[in-house]
């Protein structure tokens, strides 16, 4: 009898262990959204977003309310501070071997629209390009931190465009006008957190043609060396933003235009192009 009870405590204890280890990998959607004319943080259950106090990242927590999705416009689910970019970093996307260290440069926060915003076209661009990539979303101040000890300061990860004006691109001594003018680096639809970064799927598309695809496994620099390596020069704040770098090769975009950029397990980001004056 003892022996039996003994196996059925230990078995239920089983069945709690791994009820508590599949949610703990279970992934949760935060989405920043406005509602009139007041911006809030949340979590989606269903069709449902449940407002928290402030950003996950800076430990905000369930106020009580809620609100339907549909209500709502949703923002980019980031706010940070800093916006590192990788640059050059698929196979896929350079001629030649890669560099011995990661290509780094920065863009303004202004730069940032969410998944229902415009990709605004200045009026004097000439050739406007789409650049599939993820985001990461750092969860910790960091600095100095080593390779085995980074991936604990990645808090999440969302889709994004890295939009490219390539002519002021080749021409401007720094990237900043044609990589971080107003607009030009669209987020979202979801800050996602508990998903494997190292290995998802990321797809382009273009009026619903794949244009991009490839996985984060294919990164020269991988996710955790990016973090190892920024916080060795530059201190990471909760928020701050690190981009993987596109893949393949990427083509202009028109006003009318189309792009959607999907993360596996984040969801679709798709923003139009629209004409600027």
């Amino acid at each position: 009898m003892r022996g039996s009870i003994r196996a059925a405590l230990l078995g239920a204890l089983a069945v709690s262990a791994l009820a508590v280890a599949a949610e703990a990998q279970q992934s949760t959607q935060y989405v920043r959204y406005e509602q009139a004319g007041q911006v809030s943080w949340g979590f989606l259950d269903g069709e449902t977003i449940l407002q928290i106090s402030d950003a996950p990242y800076l430990g905000g927590s369930p106020t009580g309310q809620s609100v339907n999705r549909s209500s709502v416009k949703l923002l980019a689910p980031v706010d940070p501070t800093q916006i590192f970019m990788t640059a050059l970093n698929f196979r896929s996307h350079i001629s030649g071997e890669p560099a011995e260290y990661p290509g780094l440069f920065l863009v303004p926060p202004s730069s940032i629209v969410g998944p229902e915003d415009p990709i605004v076209r200045p009026p004097d661009s000439q050739n406007l390009h789409y650049e599939a990539e993820m985001v990461i979303v750092i969860g910790r101040e960091a600095t100095n931190v080593s390779l085995e000890d980074a991936h604990n300061y990645v808090f999440g990860v969302a889709a994004g465009n890295d939009v490219s004006e390539r002519a002021w691109q080749g021409a401007d001594i720094q990237w900043a006008r044609a990589k971080g003018s107003r607009t030009f680096n669209a987020v979202g639809p979801a800050l996602v957190t508990g998903l494997e970064y190292q290995n998802l799927d990321i797809e382009g598309r273009l009026n619903g043609e794949v244009r991009q695809s490839e996985n984060t496994s294919d990164m020269i620099f991988g996710i955790d060396h990016m973090v190892h390596y920024i916080s060795r020069y530059f201190t990471l704040f909760p928020g701050d933003l690190i981009w993987t770098g596109t893949m393949g090769s990427t083509r202009a975009m028109e006003p009318g235009d189309v792009y959607e950029v999907e993360v596996e397990g984040v969801g679709v980001l798709s923003n139009e192009v629209v004409q600027g004056h």
